[in-house]
């Protein structure tokens, strides 16, 4: 009896390199996101790679409406074991254009947190009639503290934060655990146009580590490690010093 992982925002780099990190587990795989000719191709890649049951689906995380008839969908295919979740959707505009057009604001504020709440709440069901599972967010350690480069994305990431901790205390006993991946940079499309970031993991790097501490229990994690030093500092900088920093 395999569990079944859906992967939500399939079609992103960490995504992808998650979902080969649990086909190599054994797990089958719901692949979900927009692009549907990508998902086939990770789909029966997935499948002859490792053996392992992958089904492309649908999913808009902007569509709120469509969010209860994905769920029942995503029951229906999931394997017979447990349905776990992986959530990597998000998108990053620049600052500066968020703060130039109000509906770049708005669609980062719906992509990043108002969709993640909405299809996590309608999982919420599924989670606590099948008496456990795991489910894995991708927060950013952006959220720890707002700062002048990007603090509209950090803010959605806090609030994503702190709906997951009221999420982890609903599904608790229902013995879901549920774990909040506080990342730092990944060399990904998102941080391509960005200058050499430091600490940055390559996505396979991260999805294993991602999916080692998934196996130790819910809660929060700095990955690499290395960012939970560095955002202490920065957590506990004085203000004054704090705002005069570029970072």
């Amino acid at each position: 009896m395999s569990d079944t992982w859906l992967i939500l925002g399939a079609s992103s780099a960490v995504a992808r390199a998650f979902a080969r990190e649990a086909a190599s587990h054994g797990a089958a795989l719901l692949l979900a996101g927009r692009d549907m000719e990508d998902l086939e191709h990770q789909a029966a890649d997935l499948s002859i790679r490792y053996g392992v049951p992958a089904r492309p689906m649908r999913f808009e995380a902007r569509d709120l409406a469509s969010h209860a008839g994905f769920v029942a969908e995503c029951r229906q295919h999931a394997a017979s074991g447990l349905l776990n979740v992986f959530l990597a959707f998000g998108v990053m505009p620049e600052q500066a254009e968020a703060d130039a057009d109000p509906a770049v604001a708005a669609g980062m504020v719906e992509a990043n947190f108002t969709g993640a709440a909405s299809v996590l709440g309608a999982l919420g069901p599924v989670l606590e009639a099948q008496r456990g599972g795991t489910v894995v967010a991708l927060g950013s350690v952006a959220g720890d503290r707002g700062r002048k480069r990007n603090f509209l994305y950090g803010a959605t990431k806090a609030a994503l934060l702190v709906y997951l901790q009221g999420y982890a205390a609903r599904l608790s006993g229902a013995g879901v655990r549920v774990l909040c991946i506080k990342a730092g940079p990944v060399d990904t499309g998102m941080t391509w146009a960005l200058p050499r970031l430091p600490f940055m993991a390559s996505p396979r790097q991260f999805a294993a580590a991602a999916w080692r501490r998934a196996g130790r229990g819910g809660g929060s994690a700095y990955l690499p490690i290395i960012w939970w030093p560095v955002m202490t500092i920065i957590r506990l900088l004085p203000t004054p010093i704090f705002n005069k920093l570029n970072i």
